[in-house]
């Protein structure tokens, strides 16, 4: 099939496509984000994600395929885009040549709307880092069943770093935002879940000793520098800890949410009430 082809780098398509890789206030705006790569734009397009455009330079046509096939069915418009404009839209050194441009609607939640009880949550309050936040996701998806819940002010799950960090799992995670931690915790509590803020204080509840195989629990983890706020802090049931020896005193965000996901999922991390 032909597509037609963009040139300049100066065309309002492509201007306004480049945006919502450098700007969380164009993605806010347009309710859109920018997918770079061939497998993360496949992922999107077998993930049910809505693609309204799609972009792409006739060698990655030729080299990448089989990958835009799905996409290429699903977007509303497709462009043979030339190396420069490629240029332009590429958050990477090495770009592979291929983007789309997404619908964030039904990607990102907000709060707990139509939220009912289907497994263990993890709460992220203040997450700066898009790529401790991508892995994080990625780490959720792994372990299955997980919804996550970005309060307060984080970083935007939907930027390029954070999304290359997920390797596509940021489509198909339950993932909300919530602003108000008074909000978010009263919700949880009526849909009777006890929330756990993870703390590095060794005389905090080691999480090992958590009956997570027992109702609905949620863990709550804070900002890479400053941990949890004290309003999420005393929103929640316990203070839990993750052990450890030596001379560290903590763990990276990304490094905490593998463990306490982990020790979830390993104790079954939903209720048999």
């Amino acid at each position: 099939m032909e597509y037609p082809r963009l040139t300049s780098r100066r065309n309002p398509v492509v201007k306004e496509a480049a945006a919502l890789a450098g700007s969380a206030r164009a993605r806010r705006e347009q309710g859109a984000f920018l997918c770079e790569g061939a497998r993360l734009c496949r992922d999107a397009a077998l993930s049910d994600v809505k693609i309204r455009t799609c972009f792409f330079t006739q060698e990655a046509a030729e080299k990448y395929g089989a990958y835009l096939e799905p996409v290429w069915k699903l977007c509303g418009q497709a462009w043979v885009v030339d190396p420069p404009v490629a240029q332009l839209l590429s958050s990477t050194k090495s770009s592979q040549g291929v983007f789309c441009v997404c619908e964030s609607k039904g990607v990102l939640g907000e709060g707990l709307c139509g939220f009912a009880p289907q497994g263990p949550c993890l709460i992220l309050e203040n997450i700066q880092d898009p790529g401790n936040l991508g892995t994080v996701l990625r780490t959720a998806e792994a372990l299955g069943g997980f919804q996550v819940f970005l309060l307060g002010d984080c970083c935007d799950p939907l930027s390029p770093k954070a999304l290359r960090a997920s390797m596509g799992a940021v489509f198909r995670v339950g993932l909300a935002v919530e602003p108000s931690a008074r909000r978010l915790f009263a919700m949880l509590a009526g849909a009777g879940y006890a929330c756990h803020g993870a703390v590095p204080d060794r005389e905090a509840r080691p999480v090992a000793s958590v009956d997570f195989c027992t109702g609905w629990h949620a863990v709550c983890i804070g900002n890479e520098g400053s941990g949890l706020t004290q309003e999420a802090l005393a929103l929640c049931a316990d203070r839990i800890t993750i052990p450890m020896g030596g001379r560290a005193e903590s763990l990276n965000a990304a490094a905490a949410s593998t463990i306490l996901l982990w020790e979830m999922a390993r104790k079954g991390g939903r209720g048999h009430d």
